[in-house]
């Protein structure tokens, strides 16, 4: 399947390449017409259960010398990744950018060769995992999962999630593989790595029968691709945990109907996934120890305010209750009742169990 996605990927960079090409040999300068990702083009569409590009798109023209720069990294982009899927390899996103300096593309920084990969999936269509760039790895996986790798050189080899203490990273290998059997009944996933680590200390992945996944912050695409695929093959339901502010409950709403810069992505968000905490709630019912919201806390939460995923509750009201209450706080502030306190009361209340 990865192998039929690939092939597809190669045949639309092609195209695009003709459809320059075409236009160069009709003495026409190209113009490509990229979807406009701002966060006022998205809508929801209820038949996806996530929010997606709407109508406008960005037009780059060739004949437009503010234009060229960008045409031409985007060009080198396509060129890059076709060079990959036809020997087989993979690339890092910060692999690319370092890369591009080999060749005399002029990026002024990893941000902006980053924006131009997103400009390829745009208007291919394709994310950039099948086209063999990954981002660097910065998020991990543990659990009792068999995964079976489709990967070459590893096809058909399986590995349990559990393997290592540690946690395993999720880069290209991982995120490919295939869920093949677990004895898990949910998926955790967790902001921090200190949290992530305790919950394996513990062995509270055993006690809720949960695939823990730590996010890094704001979860790269292999992680919330591989939540999704436990999600679909494996049926297991996912729970978010994060820190108590405006940025914690905007990973978990990103996981739940996608961000404004993979709206063109499918099979990235868990529609029916949870934020279980922490909550504004949260902190008050559980007398949690707090700091006051910063002033760019107090931006988020303005900025969240005209994001269309924040129009229907309860997201809107999470809004309300964090400025009503002016207070955040972090995962590891249950610890003031015990260092185990939130394996063994808070997400026990959280979970039901």
């Amino acid at each position: 399947m990865m192998t039929d996605r690939r092939d597809r990927a190669r045949e639309l960079l092609m195209l695009l390449g003709l459809q320059v090409l075409d236009s160069i040999e009709r003495g026409e300068f190209p113009v490509l017409h990229i979807p406009d990702r701002r966060t006022s083009n998205i809508v929801y569409d209820p038949s996806r259960g996530r929010f997606v590009l709407g109508g406008s798109v960005q037009v780059r023209d060739a004949r437009n010398t503010k234009h060229l720069r960008s045409f031409v990294q985007l060009m080198w982009a396509a060129t890059f990744a076709k060079q990959l899927l036809e020997s087989g390899r993979t690339s890092s996103l910060r692999d690319l950018y370092y890369s591009s300096e080999a060749f005399g593309i002029d990026f002024r920084n990893q941000a902006e060769s980053n924006r131009i990969v997103t400009d390829l999936e745009s208007l291919t269509g394709m994310p950039r995992e099948e086209m063999g760039i990954f981002p660097d790895e910065h998020s991990s996986v543990y659990g009792p999962v068999t995964m079976r790798y489709t990967v070459t050189g590893y096809e058909g080899r399986e590995v349990d999630l559990t393997v290592s203490p540690d946690g395993l990273p999720i880069g290209p290998a991982l995120t490919t593989a295939e869920p093949v059997d677990t004895d898990a009944e949910i998926v955790l996933a967790v902001e921090s790595g200190g949290m992530f680590s305790r919950l394996i200390e513990t062995r509270a992945w055993e006690k809720y029968h949960a695939v823990l996944v730590h996010l890094g912050g704001q979860p790269p695409r292999s992680a919330r691709r591989l939540m999704r695929r436990l999600h679909d093959v494996l049926g297991l339901p996912v729970f978010v945990f994060t820190d108590g502010d405006p940025w914690g409950m905007h990973i978990a709403r990103v996981i739940v109907s996608g961000s404004a810069n993979a709206a063109h992505i499918d099979r990235l968000t868990v529609h029916d996934a949870e934020w279980i905490g922490v909550t504004p709630a949260d902190i008050r019912d559980y007398s949690l120890p707090t700091d006051p919201l910063t002033d760019a806390d107090l931006k988020r939460l303005s900025d969240l305010s005209i994001d269309p995923r924040y129009s229907d509750p309860p997201w809107c009201d999470y809004i309300v209750e964090f400025r009503s209450l002016g207070r955040k706080a972090e995962q590891q502030a249950f610890s003031r009742y015990g260092i185990d306190f939130v394996v063994d009361t808070y997400l026990a209340d959280k979970l039901g169990q």
